[in-house]
């Protein structure tokens, strides 16, 4: 996205996203406007056809033929034989970001700086900046690494002097009441539901170390390189882990590609043990007390 804003002199760049994620978007810096769409409903675009719409949802046909009904004057997407398109070839193994970048240098001739990630912090200020911040959920359950395992590492964080909280979104709340009970953390420590995003990314962004499965706080983490801990399973972190060099320790057991949308947590990412979390932690935690991390500078990982 910022590539293509980058190319596009004089254009107005629209995202087409999920409105709750407006705050990111202007954090980014990626686009002028973010038009409120979900999934593959129909776009609500009421002005000109747009000069180009560029599909970074997928790889058709539907994600296509949506867009087509702007009736852009050119339509930037993956070849689709379904969609009658034709365009760079899709690669089920790539890395997600990799993917993305290469669409747009392929398709447009223009330079994509994959390593360009980081975002800014958020000018407000965080609830428990400095923290271990544990983050137990994901959007399904095969994603998501046993409630009483996070416990047993926020315990063990509690236990060696750090300050922890529990993060999460509105309908996580249970979740994280659970983490802190188990751990046994005051009432202080759970700020699930109670941050909007922009205050989870301040919390993200200021905190000592991130304990996460393969979600969104994962990225937030990678994006202000900050110290992270994160539990791989069922997606390889060959497709959806961090791709820029930081303080980032990826735990992945599995050996090949599992059910992201499982009902139930993914074996890959259940024989990743405690002992594995808080070794990797340990080892994190050690290295920020010598010194905080650079957050300014991307690099290849």
């Amino acid at each position: 996205m910022r590539a293509l804003r980058r190319a596009s002199p004089g254009h107005e760049v629209v995202l087409a996203a999920p409105a709750a994620l407006h705050d990111l978007v202007e954090l980014s810096g990626v686009a002028g406007t973010l038009l409120a769409t979900d999934g593959l409903e129909p776009i609500r675009w009421t002005g000109p056809a747009p000069a180009m719409a560029v599909n970074l949802h997928g790889r058709g046909p539907q994600s296509h033929l949506l867009l087509r009904t702007l009736r852009p004057e050119r339509l930037v997407a993956f070849g689709c034989e379904e969609a009658r398109h034709v365009g760079p070839a899709w690669d089920a193994d790539e890395h997600e970001v990799r993917r993305w970048c290469r669409l747009l240098a392929q398709s447009l001739g223009i330079p994509v700086d994959s390593r360009d990630l980081l975002l800014e912090a958020p000018e407000v200020a965080p609830a428990a900046g400095g923290a271990v911040v544990i983050h137990p959920g994901a959007a399904f359950p095969a994603r998501r690494w046993p409630t009483d395992r996070f416990a047993a590492v926020a315990r063990w964080a509690r236990d060696e002097g750090h300050d922890v909280v529990v993060t999460g979104g509105p309908d996580e709340i249970e979740l994280g009441e659970e983490v802190c009970r188990l751990a046994g953390l005051p009432a202080g420590a759970l700020l699930a539901g109670r941050t909007d995003l922009v205050g989870l990314a301040a919390e993200v962004a200021s905190a000592r170390l991130v304990v996460c499965g393969d979600t969104g706080v994962a990225h937030l983490a990678t994006a202000y390189a900050t110290p992270s801990v994160l539990l791989f399973g069922p997606m390889p972190p060959s497709r959806w882990g961090p791709l820029v060099r930081g303080p980032h320790q990826v735990l992945w057991r599995g050996t090949e590609v599992g059910d992201p949308w499982a009902d139930r947590p993914d074996p890959a990412l259940l024989a990743t043990g405690v002992d594995d979390v808080v070794g990797a932690a340990t080892v994190l935690l050690a290295l920020s007390r010598s010194g905080p991390p650079s957050r300014t500078t991307p690099a290849s990982a």
